[in-house]
């Protein structure tokens, strides 16, 4: 038994910093489809993907938050893997930078690189961009600004360790310039023009600012840069210099590293700088896809799109967002989405298209021959154009896959989906059937149909995971029949192939009514942004106490003992309470939202030490905590505790 070629696919690891949008999926979507064929196609895969979870930008979310850095990923990472799992993304590994071995590895990196005296320690001074945790010179910023995302830079200066470059730009230009490493090879120009023709200037590789990060092991007052740590997990993931695996023998070089353009750079050039000063061998693809854009910018939550995967995949299924997001994305171009186009895009190849043409066949199956074809045949017209074009997709498939244009992949699949709903146009089976001699014949038309559905999804089986079971299932398709090996035959199904009709496999969706709804759920969001926005500007208004005045507040735990309405007074309700040591009145504004009956025997939480006013004609000694929710006030009661307890 031969053993199966090894293929190890990469997406890069991301940044855990908010909730995932549409755009997020691409990479890993189009990488899931890349290794599902590959598996097909007889591949021992190795698919990673994972997240970066060092540097400054998580370390100030986790304390906006109040968490430590790593709860702050925790949660992130959970959501990321529920997106992987819910968009039916197949990895075979998950690598976090936090991982122990990964920091072993990077350690390991760090100290032989500098050993080798690649890496010295200096002084940084300049331009930083926080968000994209990149260091630029005064020329490559763009209106003074981070030439990756636009945003305002920051005058960094501090003790750091450096990488050095210069000793490899001859050797990545080579690379870019007269290999296939970097595709589309119109990226290369770019890159050499922009970073290496000016001269690589050394790369900073430790910080001192800030702790969260994997600290240098012979110098304690840094940490590793988030280069070197993130890059670095290819490897880390595969076993290179720690024990969690024993893969990097069978796996590295990597086949192909995804990536999209805004971290490019750091891919096509400080990663084979860092392989070439380990001696290490290079991956052989790096594949660079543009952005998912709204109206021309980088796809946003805020940009007035529901881009939501969760709530798209539940409205539309899982694949039918796959195809749509690999379907648009040209390598190495910005693909446009809108949620007009993505449903006019499902309606026309999955509904009107593929759906449409298993539905009718499997219908006509049905109607004419019970369900079960019968065995005779008679060829006919339009039959070898047929044939021969269905027979010859497996190869135009595999060639994109090669050259990672799964665009391009699926608009040859659904040429042969086109063909073949014009094949039913074309002879026409429901004429057949009124004439009970041509039988055959129409056996035969109706058999080429199911062949070709067959073909067809069992191709796009790599992209569509779930649906395309369901309609080889529908055709009659034998788990041995939908394979690789008989992607390119015709003739696999049985002569009397039995069918069975099941529901619509993409159901056409009504365009006006659909961005109708989709718009209230946009509106819908805004109305919950502008809230949380509210609140923001709320709680930073709030002047801030020091330690000192917090404690000079008592909080004791007290319990309603009789209550009644305030006359004169509409809001107000006076509670006599007892605080564990004795009673007192308290006049409290909740009477719209409470009645006596409702307070009676209840236990709250009374500020003790406030100074006695009079409201109303009641001296009230002191106040009971509760929160307003919108037009609504609602008392925080603590039934399980003793009047008398501090809240401290």
């Amino acid at each position: 038994m031969c053993q199966k070629k090894p293929y190890y696919i990469t997406t890069p690891i991301y940044y855990p910093s908010g909730n995932p949008h549409i755009g997020h999926c691409y990479t890993t979507v189009a990488c899931d489809s890349i290794a599902r064929y590959r598996r097909m196609q007889g591949y021992d895969v190795m698919f990673l993907t994972g997240t970066d979870e060092h540097g400054l930008k998580i370390e100030q979310k986790a304390a906006e938050k109040g968490v430590t850095p790593k709860e702050y990923v925790d949660e992130v990472v959970k959501t990321f893997k529920s997106l992987w799992n819910f968009m039916n993304v197949d990895y075979d590994r998950y690598i976090r930078t936090t991982d122990d071995y990964h920091i072993k590895t990077v350690q390991k990196i760090f100290k032989e690189l500098y050993d080798k005296g690649y890496i010295y320690k200096g002084e940084y001074s300049g331009k930083y961009c926080t968000p994209c945790e990149s260091f630029w010179t005064e020329s490559q910023l763009v209106d003074g600004k981070c030439p990756d995302c636009g945003r305002e830079v920051t005058e960094a200066k501090e003790e750091a360790y450096f990488f050095k470059m210069a000793p490899f730009a001859d050797r990545i230009e080579k690379l870019l310039t007269e290999t296939d490493y970097l595709q589309p090879k119109t990226r290369a120009t770019e890159l050499v023009n922009n970073f290496i023709k000016p001269g690589l200037e050394d790369l900073c590789v430790s910080r001192t600012s800030f702790k969260w990060g994997i600290p240098v092991t012979f110098d304690d007052k840094h940490v590793i840069y988030v280069w070197i740590d993130a890059l670095s997990n290819y490897i880390s993931a595969l076993g290179f210099y720690n024990d969690a695996y024993n893969d990097f023998d069978k796996f590295w070089p990597a086949d192909v590293h995804m990536v999209a353009k805004d971290i490019m750079r750091f891919h096509a050039i400080i990663w084979p700088a860092m392989l070439m000063a380990l001696d290490l061998p290079l991956p052989k693809h790096l594949a660079v896809h543009g952005w998912i854009t709204f109206n021309g910018q980088k796809m946003s939550k805020s940009l007035g799109n529901v881009v939501d995967p969760f709530v798209l995949g539940k409205r539309y299924g899982a694949d039918a967002i796959r195809y749509h997001i690999l379907r648009e994305m040209a390598l190495g171009a910005d693909s446009s989405f809108s949620n007009e186009i993505m449903i006019n895009r499902i309606n026309s190849d999955l509904a009107n298209g593929f759906g449409n043409l298993v539905s009718r066949t499997v219908a006509m199956v049905e109607k004419y021959f019970g369900g079960t074809l019968p065995t005779e045949r008679e060829g006919g017209e339009f039959d070898d154009d047929l044939i021969a074009t269905a027979t010859a997709l497996k190869s135009s498939v595999d060639d994109f896959i090669d050259k990672t244009q799964l665009n391009n992949a699926l608009a040859e699949i659904f040429k042969v989906v086109s063909r073949a709903n014009k094949y039913i146009d074309e002879t026409a089976p429901w004429v057949i059937a009124k004439d009970e001699t041509k039988k055959a014949r129409l056996a035969t038309v109706l058999y080429n149909l199911l062949e070709t559905i067959r073909i067809t999804a069992t191709l796009l089986s790599a992209f569509m995971p779930t649906t395309m079971p369901k309609a080889l299932e529908q055709i009659g398709a034998c788990e041995k029949c939908a394979t690789y090996e008989n992607a390119d035959k015709f003739g696999v199904l049985p002569l009397d192939v039995t069918v069975k009709k099941g529901e619509a496999l993409f159901p056409r969706i009504d365009v006006e009514k659909e961005i109708e709804e989709l718009n209230a759920i946009i509106k819908n969001n805004e109305k919950v942004d502008e809230k949380t926005e509210k609140l923001k500007e709320e709680i930073e208004g709030v002047a801030q106490i020091g330690i000192d005045d917090f404690c000079k507040v008592d909080l004791r735990v007290a319990e309603i003992k009789a209550c009644e309405p305030i006359k004169k007074a509409k809001k107000l309700l006076k509670l006599t309470i007892f605080d564990g040591v004795k009673e007192r009145t308290v006049a409290s504004g909740i009477a719209k939202f409470y009645t006596p009956d409702d307070l009676i025997g209840r236990k709250i939480i009374l500020v003790s030490n406030l100074k006695p006013a009079k409201l109303c004609g009641v001296e009230s000694c002191g106040m009971i905590l509760a929160a307003t929710c919108g037009e609504e006030i609602k008392v925080i009661f603590v039934d399980d505790m003793e009047p008398g307890s501090k809240i401290s």
